[in-house]
């Protein structure tokens, strides 16, 4: 701890770690204090010399003699004195919420820009970028971050805020963190000169919200670029920042990485390990290392424009998607839509010809698309764990994950052996327990969010005398989607429950059937009935696009689920009736086992 003179104020300076190795430089925003980044510090200081300090009229830092030392340049003033100090050719900077703001306008000023090797931004956008997408962007998102940003006005007024830091606004505030975001206030946060801190503080609205709306630093053509490698982190439950406001960002920064963690504003209270593993692998990939599977993808190309809808083809850029049984029928069709929408694909199947061709197949008429193929088992609970780590490690976790592989039974439940009944729950319930446990855990521990897709049936809601066993694995699916989406939402992950109708696949041409043989008749009425497997496919990335929980597909699907839903007993006579089908196949010897 040490004090850094800046004009006519003194900066209180907190170091941590060694010295000798990379800096990174954290800049808290209001109304804190450098005690607010005191969790991710502590994750950063084994790797990383970790410099804090207190901004002028916070914390222990002294105030100015009067209220104009709290514009733009006087801040950039205090950074610059605090590089001095640290004394390194460059370090990577940080800023969250007004600590945010006064970044983006330092790296583009002579003297500071050259020593900054990256900046990471999250709370707080520039106010410069801010100010074009507020003159360029739709008039939706425009009035969407008027509205976040009403405190703004409150600020300006005189007296009232003052009036409120000096009564309620402390006691509100810790409220709004505990009830919002579910932190707890500790020793440091909020600061003990919290009141003082928050007045001071608003002077910073009040001399820089327009004049730091004009910039002064730009390129030849007047636009606010910033040319240091940027990490945006987009904190996704912030009230007071929009997505589009963020996302518009990157037009102004040639090197632009955009990550999202679902959180609130003081993100680093809430989810401190996620920040810190953020900030790291992006210093780390600045100084040479090679970029982490998330950072890789968190890639955005310059010149993104503002306001409008993603390019066709990018709607789902960036991410990474893992879909099983992808070696043919729904599952090919799946995995080569995400692929056209932008995403990296893994393509899993049972049988592993099958989803190498599914890859090429998406390489050659696709062109350029990142796919890759994998085998597994879903049904074997070792080999799914095996298939969960690798793709952790080659590919990063997943965002996206689409457990569709499955198998059918048909027959009468009294045709049905012991073996057909472990091989339909093996393959279609467990498989997608399995898929569901694994990859979910990995989305909640990284904190970035995603979405998990179980494919489940028509017949998980309509029974039927010919699919017992199959309708049974189906409605345990649907079920476990119910349940598992009402346990992950609080951390941003989403799960589908999609139930096609007939569609026309392979399906019955590979199944099993016991009793009567009815292949042949199943075989023909899926090639009749005519709905192709793209079809459903566009159904997932929409369930996925708006976070659908329950997705009937096609006409009967959709019957199926309104019948089921306004008259139960209407569908258990239609079950009866599909007892008559087993008259038209052929009797059959029964099986002495599964097949697979």
């Amino acid at each position: 701890m040490r004090w850094v003179e800046s004009g006519d104020v003194r900066l209180w300076l907190a170091e941590e770690g060694d010295p000798a190795r990379p800096t990174i430089l954290l800049v808290h925003g209001y109304p804190d204090t450098h005690r607010v980044w005191d969790e991710v510090a502590g994750l950063l200081r084994d790797r990383f010399h970790v410099v804090r300090y207190d901004v002028r009229g916070a914390g222990r830092s002294t105030e100015p003699a009067h209220h104009a030392g709290y514009t733009f340049d006087h801040l950039a003033g205090d950074l610059s004195a605090v590089l001095d100090a640290i004394g390194k050719p460059a370090v990577h900077l940080v800023g969250h919420d007004w600590g945010s703001l006064q970044c983006w306008d330092a790296v583009t000023r002579p003297g500071i820009r050259e020593r900054v090797a990256s900046l990471t931004s999250f709370g707080g956008p520039g106010l410069a970028q801010a100010h074009r997408f507020m003159r360029e962007g739709s008039r939706g998102e425009v009035a969407g971050q008027r509205a976040r940003s009403w405190y703004i006005g409150v600020f300006h007024a005189p007296l009232l805020p003052e009036t409120a830091w000096r009564t309620f606004m402390p006691a509100m505030l810790e409220r709004s963190m505990r009830v919002r975001e579910g932190i707890e206030p500790r020793p440091g946060h909020p600061a003990d000169t919290l009141a003082r801190d928050g007045i001071n503080g608003l002077w910073m609205y009040r001399l820089n919200m327009s004049a730091g709306l004009r910039p002064r630093h730009t390129d030849e053509r007047g636009d606010p670029v910033v040319d240091v490698p940027v990490q945006l982190i987009e904190a996704t439950r912030d009230p007071f920042v929009s997505p589009a406001l963020l996302a518009s960002l990157g037009r102004w920064a040639p090197r632009f990485w955009h990550r999202r963690v679902v959180a609130g504003h003081w993100a680093q209270r809430s989810r401190p390990d996620v920040v810190a593993r953020m900030i790291a692998e992006f210093a780390d990939h600045v100084d040479g290392a090679e970029a982490s599977p998330g950072l890789r993808r968190a890639r955005r190309a310059p010149g993104s424009s503002v306001g409008r809808a993603p390019e066709p083809g990018t709607a789902f850029e960036g991410k990474l998607v893992v879909v099983t049984g992808a070696g043919s029928g729904i599952g090919r069709a799946t995995a080569r839509a995400f692929a056209a929408h932008g995403a990296e694909v893994v393509c899993a199947d049972i049988d592993e010809a099958a989803a190498v061709r599914t890859v090429e197949g998406i390489v050659k008429d696709l062109g350029g698309c990142a796919a890759h193929a994998e085998q597994v088992d879903v049904a074997d609970a070792a080999r799914m764990e095996d298939f969960a780590h690798r793709v952790r490690a080659e590919y990063g976790v997943p965002d996206i994950v689409v457990n569709n592989a499955g198998t059918l039974v048909a027959g009468a439940f009294l045709d049905h052996s012991v073996e057909d009944w472990r091989w339909m729950i093996d393959v279609n319930l467990w498989g997608v327990i399995h898929g569901c446990r694994l990859f979910a855990a990995q989305m909640v521990e990284r904190g970035e969010g995603g979405h998990i897709v179980n494919i489940a049936s028509l017949a998980a809601f309509t029974p039927s005398a010919l699919l017992p066993a199959y309708s049974t694995t189906k409605a345990g699916v649907k079920m476990l989607s119910d349940c598992l989406r009402a346990e992950v939402a609080g951390q941003g992950i989403g799960v589908s429950a999609i139930c096609p109708g007939f569609v026309s696949t392979g399906i019955a041409r590979h199944a099993t059937y016991v009793g009567a043989d009815l292949r042949e008749v199943s075989v023909a009425a899926l090639e009749r009935r005519g709905y192709p497997p793209e079809r459903v496919a566009a159904h997932i990335l929409r369930a996925v696009h708006r976070d659908q929980a329950v997705v009937p597909v096609n006409a009967e699907g959709k019957l199926g689920y309104a019948m089921s839903r306004l008259s139960p007993g209407a569908t258990r006579g239609m079950a009866r009736l599909s007892k008559a089908a087993l008259r038209l196949g052929r009797p059959r010897p029964r099986r002495t086992g599964a097949e697979p």
